[in-house]
């Protein structure tokens, strides 16, 4: 049964990396880098400021690195233990799929970082924001489907490293909102009881 699901995993991503056109590439290789997702991250932080405030805002952006530090080290932890060789560096695969960019990255990627990480953003932010701006952890959660694609567009993941890593990334997301919201209202009754 698992030899059946990652046949099928490897032929979809062939499938869908095959898509790709050199008129797309360019897109999705800026949408896949990290770096050129500052502007929203900023505006993100905005709001959430404007919603919690100060000091709330400096204790949910804790909250929020120490989300990506903990699904970063669970992905590493998942890479170096399953070991499963990206597409571009499987053989069998990387002789017929399309690499976008100049370099293929680590040996591994199950799963992928880059849809744990966003994913868990979407869901951590668009869960705290969701009683102001009721659509926007569906914008988000886009946004987060759309960085798995690239990451299948480009040539580094398979779907099903992308799809476990939104997933974990997901479930990450709610569990630090869950934390963060404990965490707030902690400090909130903290705050009332020294003001009594």
């Amino acid at each position: 049964m698992l030899e059946q699901i990652i046949e099928f995993d490897k032929e979809l991503f062939l499938y869908l990396n095959g898509l790709g056109t050199d008129t797309w590439d360019w897109f999705w290789m800026a949408y896949t880098t990290k770096w050129h997702w500052i502007p929203l991250y900023l505006l993100l932080l905005y709001l959430l400021y404007r919603r919690l405030g100060t000091k709330m805002v400096v204790l949910t952006l804790i909250t929020a690195i120490f989300m990506v530090t903990f699904t970063d080290q669970i992905t590493n932890l998942f890479k170096y233990g399953f070991e499963r060789f990206r597409p571009c560096h499987q053989e069998g695969v990387k002789e017929y799929m399309r690499l976008v960019r100049d370099w293929c990255g680590g040996r591994f990627g199950y799963f992928s970082g880059h849809a744990s990480n966003s994913m868990g953003v979407a869901i951590l932010v668009g869960m705290i924001l969701k009683d102001k701006y009721k659509n926007l952890v569906y914008i988000l959660i886009v946004w987060a489907l759309f960085m798995g694609y690239s990451r299948v567009y480009i040539g580094v993941h398979y779907p099903l490293d992308v799809l476990s890593g939104m997933i974990f990334g997901g479930l990450s997301g709610f569990m630090f909102y869950k934390l963060d919201k404990y965490l707030q209202s902690r400090f909130t009754l903290k705050e009332v009881d020294q003001g009594a």
